[in-house]
């Protein structure tokens, strides 16, 4: 117990960068890792499928994100408030939140799988599939829709994992997966000749053997928390501060669904198939720098809200200026290579020339603001960290629905689908003025807290 102790003692004093770094690059190893084996993905999909693949794989991305809203909504609340409450010294409600939380995650799960499996080519269609890229997109999410279950319970529990003082294992949760994703995948496309159908196949064991490797994490009594009776009954008290926490990533991932369903249509109105195609392999490039900022705010998260429930608000926000920096180095570094490297970036998904041109003129547009995006999203995770559920959602809101619907609605009709693509850069430029705007004024009621001693 003594060595559990030590993991939560270096939250409250250990050197602040030395500690970032250690929370931080496991878990930005990770998540890059798995944003990696997407991307092979969609790569083996698009050479050895072709095109129009990777068009049904687009489509699939809102039903994805509507299934990771609500892994998000129990799995950021559940870590968040763990770290919270260890830093009060609160271990048995902390366990409360873990018991509370694995009923929950597998409720969610199965009402969407059920609902999705039901509606699937309607909601398939209302994402903008065309009779094109429909049979893609239907036989994907036929054979994933069992894992994303499996796919829930990894992430959330491995943010858990990681808030109670376990980030070198988290990352292994995600290596596990990616590694053995990697291994699998060419073998149902292209040696069993399964095509998109393989890669979801091969997505869902990895996943599979990824959860069970979490779940042993907590069964296991030897670590900081662990899985054992009287934590599973549902609690009011224990759910409401998880669901207010976890409300605005779970908005985040809502709103990107509603965001795809409307770039998909209107890309399709302009553009068609190749258009769509363009802003598959858009979001598989920026999802990339974007999972480095969120690996970031993962290894904040546990020391901003430990030193937040231990009221140490100097580390607080020491922590919070150093992981802003570093996920701004980030996102600029994408965007310039974005802006730079366009054609050398598309040729890795796809051979098709009018693909390639589409794409490479898609992310040079789309990207022009991309260096800013680091900072907004650093700051929505600071507000979720703390347990300011309004503010993180707000946040969370601006650069999501607030300011790129009306630009996706807008823009095109000056421009057409070169609007699309420029509502993405107008919505950073808009969503870090609230960033910096909120930022300033939580710095300010933080100093006269300290004043006031």
């Amino acid at each position: 117990m003594e060595k559990s102790n030590n993991r939560l003692q270096e939250l409250d004093s250990a050197p602040l960068g030395k500690l970032l770094w250690k929370y931080s690059l496991p878990a930005v190893v990770g998540i890059v890792v798995m944003s990696i084996y997407n991307i092979i993905d969609r790569i083996f999909i698009g050479q050895g499928v072709g095109p129009d693949a990777i068009a049904g794989l687009a489509i699939t991305f809102p039903v994805m994100n509507v299934s990771a809203a609500f892994g998000v909504l129990i799995g950021a609340g559940a870590s968040a408030r763990t770290s919270i409450l260890l830093g009060m010294q609160a271990k048995d409600k902390a366990e409360q939140v873990l018991g509370n939380s694995i009923v929950m995650t597998l409720v969610f799960g199965t009402i969407y799988i059920a609902l999705f499996g039901m509606f699937m080519d309607p909601v398939l269609r209302l994402f903008g599939a065309s009779d094109t890229s429909l049979p893609y997109a239907h036989d994907f999410m036929l054979f994933i829709l069992p894992g994303l279950i499996f796919n829930n319970i990894t992430f959330s529990f491995n943010n858990v994992m990681r808030a109670s003082g376990y980030p070198t294992k988290a990352m292994f949760t995600m290596f596990i997966g990616a590694g053995l994703n990697v291994i699998l995948a060419p073998i149902f496309i292209f040696v069993l000749k399964l095509g998109i159908k393989g890669a979801a196949i091969a997505t869902d064991i990895s996943m599979g053997v990824s959860m069970l490797f979490v779940l042993a994490h907590f069964f296991n009594k030897h670590t900081e928390i662990h899985f054992k009776s009287g934590i599973y009954k549902l609690r009011k008290d224990i759910l409401m501060p998880i669901f207010a926490i976890g409300a605005a990533p779970c908005i985040v991932n809502s709103a990107g669904c509603v965001i795809n369903a409307v770039i998909n249509n209107t890309v399709y109105k302009y553009g068609g198939d190749t258009s769509v195609a363009a802003i598959g392999i858009f979001t598989a490039v920026t999802g990339l720098v974007i999972t480095f900022v969120v690996g970031v705010g993962m290894g904040m998260q546990p020391i901003v809200g430990f030193n937040y429930g231990a009221k140490r608000f100097d580390r607080l926000m020491r922590t919070f200026w150093i992981a802003a920096g570093v996920c701004t180095v980030v996102t600029t570094m994408g965007c310039l290579a974005c802006q730079f490297f366009p054609e050398a970036i598309s040729r890795l998904f796809t051979n098709d020339a009018t693909l390639i041109a589409a794409s490479s003129k898609t992310l040079r547009l789309a990207t022009a603001m991309f260096w800013v995006a680091g900072f907004q999203m650093i700051t929505t995770n600071f507000f979720q960290s703390v347990g300011e559920a309004g503010k993180s959602i707000f946040m969370s809101l601006t650069r999501q629905v607030l300011f790129i619907i009306p630009f996706l609605l807008i823009l095109p009709h000056f421009w057409h689908i070169d609007g699309v693509w420029l509502a993405f850069p107008f919505a950073d430029a808009c969503s870090i003025t609230a960033a910096i705007l909120l930022m300033a004024w939580e710095v300010k009621k933080i100093k006269k807290i300290q004043q006031r001693g």
